[in-house]
Formats: C-alpha cells, sequence, structure tokens
C-alpha cells in the first residue's frame, strides 16, 4: 500500500468509503439536498476526515453520483454509520418508492496511488 500522498492529518490506517448511486437525472437535485443533510450530521462523528460527492457530467451516465469520504479507521466508519439518526434517514431513502435509488457500498484501502509530479520552485 502506497501512502506518501496521504495528507499529514490522515492516519495510516485510514479507510475510504466509496458508494456509489444509480438515479434517475430527474431525482439528483432533491436527493443532493437530502445528502448534504445526512453528511452535514456524518461529519459531526468522531473519526471523520471528509467527503466528497461526485456528480456525473452526463445524464446518461449509469452512475449519476458516488460518494468518497475518508474516516480515521473501520471503527469509526462503523460507530458513524450505527447512528440511530443516519439510520433512520438513509432509510427513508430507501424505502421511498418514488425516488429509485440503487446503491452499492464499501470501505476501501490504498493499493496503488499515483500523482502529477511537482518540482519545486
Amino acid at each position: 500500500m502506497t501512502t506518501h500522498n496521504r495528507p499529514a492529518n490522515v492516519p495510516g490506517t485510514a479507510v475510504t468509503f466509496i458508494n456509489i448511486f444509480e438515479i434517475s437525472a430527474d431525482h439528483l437535485d432533491a436527493f443532493i439536498t437530502e445528502w448534504e443533510q445526512r453528511a452535514a450530521l456524518m461529519s459531526t462523528k468522531p473519526g471523520f476526515i471528509d467527503s466528497r460527492l461526485h456528480r456525473a457530467h452526463r445524464s446518461t451516465t449509469r452512475f449519476q453520483l458516488v460518494n468518497v469520504s475518508h474516516w480515521t479507521s473501520r471503527e469509526a466508519w462503523e460507530a458513524g454509520t450505527a447512528d440511530p439518526e443516519f439510520r433512520k434517514r438513509t432509510r427513508a431513502v430507501q424505502q421511498d418508492s418514488r425516488v429509485p435509488v440503487t446503491s452499492s457500498r464499501g470501505l476501501y484501502d490504498v493499493v496503488v496511488e499515483f500523482s502529477a509530479e511537482r518540482s519545486e520552485p
């Protein structure tokens, strides 16, 4: 595992959580608003480092949204996602038949990393 580009404030045991979403382009804006609320809640949890939600450029892209977040450890992520309010909010999204959303999520470790070489001026 290469970690030479990991920010100084991110410990070596950090994990990356990735969640990809299949959702109709018609429902994206409402989903993003709700996602922001869930992310704001998660950002208060111990071990949370950062999160970014990526939106596809084209409405024909299969996965319209990709969430990438970092946590100090698997245990911190598990504790954060066990929060009853977070679970309630995610269940509401999953059970809303008006806005069909399919997600696929998992925790990942960096195994190969490349970056642009930066020369000192």
